[in-house]
């Protein structure tokens, strides 16, 4: 799988594009547009900056953003750690603001993958070679920049458009649906010249890709516009659909999909960002996929899934969202940890040893040193036992098995560091299906002999051995998303489309929906100045 995208882990030293990037290849020649690339091999991996930024902060700050701000999960401090400025706690509150550490980074990040891509542009676009292949490279790489003004579109909404390399004056941020349009036109100017073979192009954009963008694009366009485009939602999906070129992944598959060794054998991965622990990384983020160590609880970590490292385990999702996963003929409900705890074999209890105190450090026993084995028990409820201030449910083995757990993002035992080779989809077929069902009822005229019925059941057929629905609404979609893309970066999303995101769920009860964005962070206006900021949030 990995060999197919590894020229990713191969930066190249191109002093054009204003830094300077570790050879795994010998270097003969400075890379001049005059030398380099020649042909689309070349081309391909003179791309391969702007993936790595693309890599860059998906499983953590963009993450954190999408998840923690919903009911989805919680990142409470345990003994003081993971308080961090209160910059997680803010994200459950609504009540982060421009010097939230997170929301700070989350904008460099995707201001970079934008910067880095205009560079890349700049040169790969003088080079000589004409040709097929140099137009379908080149439309790779502003589909990446079209994703990226999509995410800041979606997260900050009114931002700043800038596509030219060395122009350094600064941008004024433009009405979230001029973005809207921009990201529209960049799209449909670069399908004419997108690949099709989604195994050729795996991990780079192709013409299913961009489809996929503009379905859920349309799908949101209400939040984003002010104005519906539900038809255009469903002819995008139609594209994919038609293209017949993917497939819902059976039962027998499903978790398979989010394994260590998952790739472009996955039917149902549209877009995924490949990772490998290996490869390097030169951009000021962490690149790498670091679920299980916020996933997994850490008396499990080496007796069940064998890590070399003890994890953070400190992401648990809340009653709120758990509730969604009520059929027990669901193959998703396994992909969260609950209640006892038991080794591979399903009988063997996982316990740990510790002291009284250890188990419960308020313990008042005179007998707190004494030896104490438990089996772990996940339970559902989060509770600020130590500081509600300071969203801390305390440093003790209570605190740590608070919540339930979800392990989709499979750990990787064969990784010697915290990253893991598991490759993080971004888009996959079951989107396409819901995206289209939810656009019929929301509107939509139905096409292809499809109803929103026909598709819900069409994926649930593959996910449930309970009988199919008679019936579908628009909760019950909002319902099968939280099932079906559970930790991948979605909910916040649908949250705010199916106007859900001022509600309360653990100790949020925020209601404001100006949070519906985040506010541009403070280190923007520094290098920014004619920035202006986000309703609701002080300039």
């Amino acid at each position: 799988m990995k060999k197919l995208l590894q020229y990713i882990s191969i930066p190249l030293l191109m002093s054009v594009l204003g830094a300077c990037y570790k050879l795994e290849v010998p270097i003969t020649t400075e890379l001049t547009p005059d030398v380099f690339p020649r042909d689309s091999a070349q081309f391909v991996a003179a791309s391969g900056p702007a993936y790595v930024a693309l890599r860059g902060n998906i499983s953590v700050e963009y993450f954190f953003l999408q998840t923690l701000s919903t009911d989805e999960a919680i990142f409470p401090a345990k003994g003081g750690n993971w308080y961090n400025g209160a910059e997680l706690q803010q994200l459950h509150y609504h009540t982060w603001t421009k010097d939230n550490g997170l929301v700070n980074g989350n904008w460099t990040w995707l201001s970079t993958i934008i910067g880095t891509v205009n560079q890349t542009l700049a040169i790969l676009g003088k080079n000589e070679p004409e040709g097929s292949f140099k137009q379908t490279n080149l439309a790779e790489l502003r589909m990446i920049r079209a994703l990226a003004y999509f995410m800041m579109m979606d997260n900050y909404g009114n931002v700043p458009i800038d596509t030219v390399n060395g122009d350094f004056a600064p941008k004024p941020n433009v009405p979230r649906a001029q973005v809207f349009n921009f990201v529209e036109q960049e799209i449909k100017a670069c399908i004419p010249y997108l690949g099709t073979d989604p195994v050729a192009t795996y991990g780079r954009a192709n013409k299913w890709m961009a489809y996929t963008l503009l379905a859920k694009m349309y799908l949101n366009a209400q939040i984003y516009t002010g104005t519906e485009r539900n038809n255009d939602c469903i002819a995008a999906c139609d594209n994919v659909i038609q293209s017949n070129q993917y497939a819902i992944e059976p039962k027998s598959t499903y978790l398979q999909m989010f394994y260590p060794n998952n790739g472009p054998q996955m039917k149902e991965f549209i877009f995924a960002i490949p990772f490998d622990p290996s490869w390097a990384n030169t951009f000021p983020f962490r690149s790498q996929n670091l679920h299980a160590r916020y996933d997994i609880p850490r008396g499990l970590a080496q007796q069940k899934y064998h890590l070399p490292f003890t994890p953070d385990a400190a992401i648990c999702t809340l009653p709120e969202y758990y509730a969604n996963f009520n059929d027990p003929g669901d193959v998703r409900n396994k992909q969260w940890l609950t209640g006892l705890q038991y080794l591979d074999d399903g009988v063997t209890p996982a316990t740990v040893t510790t002291t009284k105190k250890g188990y419960d450090q308020f313990y008042t026993g005179a007998d707190g040193s004494a030896p104490f084995t438990y089996q772990i028990d996940l339970k559902p409820e989060v509770t600020l036992r130590q500081d509600v201030a300071s969203f801390d449910v305390g440093n003790d083995e209570i605190a740590w098995n608070m919540g339930y757990r979800n392990i989709k993002i499979f750990p990787d035992a064969t990784s010697l560091n915290r990253n893991q080779k598991n490759d993080i989809p971004f888009f996959r077929y079951s989107d396409v299906i819901l995206m289209k069902a939810e656009a019929i009822l929301r509107g939509g005229a139905p096409t292809l002999g499809h109803t929103a019925l026909t598709l819900v059941n069409q994926l649930r057929a593959e996910r449930s051995t309970s009988p199919a629905w008679g019936a579908v609404t628009l909760d019950d979609i909002y319902a099968e998303r939280a099932r079906e893309f559970a930790w991948e970066s979605w909910h916040r999303n649908d949250v705010i489309r199916f106007g859900k995101y001022e509600g309360k769920w653990g100790f949020k009860t925020d209601a404001d929906p100006n949070k519906r964005i985040f506010p541009i962070p403070t280190t923007a206006f520094q290098l920014n100045p004619v920035l202006t900021q986000n309703p609701g949030y002080p300039q």
